[in-house]
């Protein structure tokens, strides 16, 4: 890796294929050693969660909770803290979210977000003056990227591939996760608990920003489910979670105070 400028924090990027998505990293300042070994670090574990919770793997600990093979109580500590998760954010918004498919334990809508929040984060406890962790196009950010300058996130506009529907900044905060649920990029994916079905509604895509993307990533799910007139009005109740929503018949919608996330 080439010197950096005396005026700009070290860089260390990386993509990882796991999970069935890419996870990038960049990573700035910290003791070069001690950011690589947290990195590394950081990616083994995002390989033994996929290890644990893949619901492709008839080996991973939730295939064989599913089938009865092991308890809660017998699966590693994750698996416990993941599903508490999954019913916190079931009861937050009402049964929009939900980890359960077809009547089956199905935890993988919470635990992309928190394996990349956990990443993140990992990083900063190492030292790392700024992180930036994308797990398949969700962001969680931490610290900044060098002086006097904030992370920015663009979102894209899924009515018009290859442009920006707008640019969510960090700036003022050490942490901020940007996620988005949409059927621009990965078609009709996501459930409506309550039919089990495909969810049908006049979103295209719902971009939310918070502190963290464990539940910035639910939310977007859980809103999207809702509706645009549903999603918004349970959005804005929430603290600390603002929003953007774009609806087929290309009207934009937000929460109140999104517009001092842009820029």
């Amino acid at each position: 890796m080439s010197e950096p400028a005396q005026d700009a924090p070290q860089e260390l990027r990386h993509a990882e294929e796991v999970m069935g998505t890419v996870f990038s990293f960049d990573v700035r300042g910290g003791e070069p050693d001690a950011v690589r070994t947290a990195l590394e670090q950081a990616i083994t574990q995002l390989h033994r969660v996929d290890a644990v919770f893949s619901t492709y793997r008839e080996d991973s600990q939730i295939s064989r909770l599913v089938r009865g093979e092991l308890t809660v109580e017998e699966c590693d500590p994750e698996v416990a803290e993941v599903l508490d998760l999954g019913a916190e954010a079931e009861r937050a918004s009402d049964g929009w979210f939900s980890t359960r498919y077809e009547g089956q334990l199905d935890p993988t809508g919470i635990v992309k977000g928190w394996a990349a929040e956990r990443a993140a984060l990992s990083l900063a406890a190492a030292g790392a003056s700024g992180v930036s962790v994308n797990g398949g196009g969700d962001v969680q950010l931490c610290g900044v990227p060098g002086p006097h300058r904030p992370w920015r996130v663009g979102v894209s506009d899924p009515l018009r591939p290859g442009s920006l529907a707008a640019v969510v900044s960090a700036a003022g905060v050490d942490r901020l996760a940007v996620a988005t649920s949409g059927t621009a990029e990965r078609g009709a994916h996501i459930v409506d608990p309550r039919t089990g079905k495909s969810a049908v509604t006049d979103l295209l895509a719902v971009t939310v920003v918070g502190p963290r993307l464990t539940w910035a990533d639910a939310w977007a799910t859980a809103a999207f489910a809702m509706g645009s007139r549903a999603g918004l009005d349970w959005l804005e109740s929430l603290p600390d979670v603002e929003a953007l929503l774009i609806t087929a018949g290309n009207e934009v919608r937000c929460t109140g105070g999104l517009a001092q996330r842009l820029g």
